[in-house]
């Protein structure tokens, strides 16, 4: 079990220990991941909304001004009958190639801006999963290992000298997925997002880590987590509203929120008996493989009772040189042969 409070108490005292280096990550963190989406998103609502400005302003008809300019003296009594009916006719051919222009204007710069949305859009995408996916993992490398220690700033690079492609492929898929799930009234896409919330955590540590028991692992750590890690995001609301004050989100809630959430990583990781190094047996060495229990991890050890630098004589007997019956003192021996000598 984890509480809120234990979470933020040690998020903040791991943040307030490394100050500077911890505030300097999340601002690289909220320019370069926090504000890709919304750049992108706003470019669209901006290009559309000009667009539509555009298309209003290149309407050359304006039934008020042609009203205004029409002179009725047209009408005078001195033409009477003699209005020609071709007055008429050339009136409407002009309006219909207005119109006709209107609507092929409209046609090509809705193409265009179009092309150019979709250009932006695959930009944006190669870019993310290049380069700014890869940062998040080692973002969250970063405020992992701060929870215990300073970390250094040089953590933010880790997924590019580590498994980039796995970490490219993975984060791509956890994108991917999420996006598909939002497209089902959005709220299947949020609990997703929640679930596989662990997955560049497990790839900051295991780099190597397939898509598969990626996604399999961050499910298994938020099972029954899920709702206690939103309302955990949810009581920081008055500390995201006060963070609209100038500085104060920046050089602090940021930070906060970074570090606490680390701390959940931790803890889940503990409670479920995670290893993100991959499945194996309990004693197993994660760096390798591990012997069976009793074993010599330096090679295969002889019987039991044998003398593991080289053959082990019978029980009993002198591994150093020839062991005497049983009974007879060696000492002894060895005095009489040398009287013996002696006397010869």
């Amino acid at each position: 079990m984890w509480t809120r409070a234990e979470l933020k108490e040690k998020g903040k005292f791991a943040f307030k220990r490394n100050y500077w280096r911890t505030v300097l990550v999340s601002l690289l963190v909220a320019f370069f991941i926090g504000t890709s989406a919304s750049g992108a998103s706003s470019g669209f609502s901006s290009g559309f909304m000009n667009g539509v400005t555009s298309t209003a302003g290149s309407d050359s008809y304006n039934e008020d001004s042609f009203g205004d300019s029409y002179d009725d003296s047209y009408y005078d009594s001195s033409y009477g009958d003699s209005y020609d009916n071709s007055y008429e006719d050339s009136y409407d051919s002009n309006y219909v190639d207005e119109e006709e222009d209107a609507i092929a204007f409209a046609v090509v710069f809705f193409i265009v801006f179009f092309v150019v949305f979709f250009a932006i859009l695959i930009v944006a995408i190669v870019l993310d999963v290049l380069l700014l996916n890869p940062l998040e993992v080692g973002a969250r490398r970063y405020f992992y290992l701060n929870l215990n220690q300073p970390a250094e700033i040089k953590e933010l690079a880790y997924a590019f000298d580590h498994s980039y492609k796995n970490v490219m492929k993975v984060m791509f898929l956890r994108d991917l997925y999420i996006n598909l799930w939002s497209l089902l009234f959005i709220i299947p896409g949020i609990v997703k997002s929640y679930e596989y919330r662990m997955i560049p955590y497990l790839l900051a540590e295991n780099p190597g880590m397939s898509a598969e028991e990626a996604f399999a692992t961050s499910k298994q750590m938020m099972a029954g987590e899920k709702w206690k890690t939103f309302v955990l995001d949810l009581s920081f609301i008055w500390w995201i509203i006060l963070s609209m004050v100038p500085f104060v989100g920046l050089f602090y809630v940021d930070s906060y929120m970074h570090m606490t959430e680390a701390a959940l990583y931790e803890k889940l990781k503990y409670i479920k008996g995670i290893n993100p190094y991959g499945r194996m047996p309990y004693g197993q060495n994660p760096y390798g493989q591990q012997p069976v229990y009793g074993q010599n991890p330096y090679g295969q050890p002889p019987m039991y009772g044998q003398n593991p630098y080289g053959q082990q004589p019978m029980y009993g007997q002198n591994p150093y040189g020839q062991q005497p019956m049983y009974g007879q003192n060696s000492q002894v021996q060895l005095t009489k042969e040398s009287n013996q000598d002696q006397t010869t």
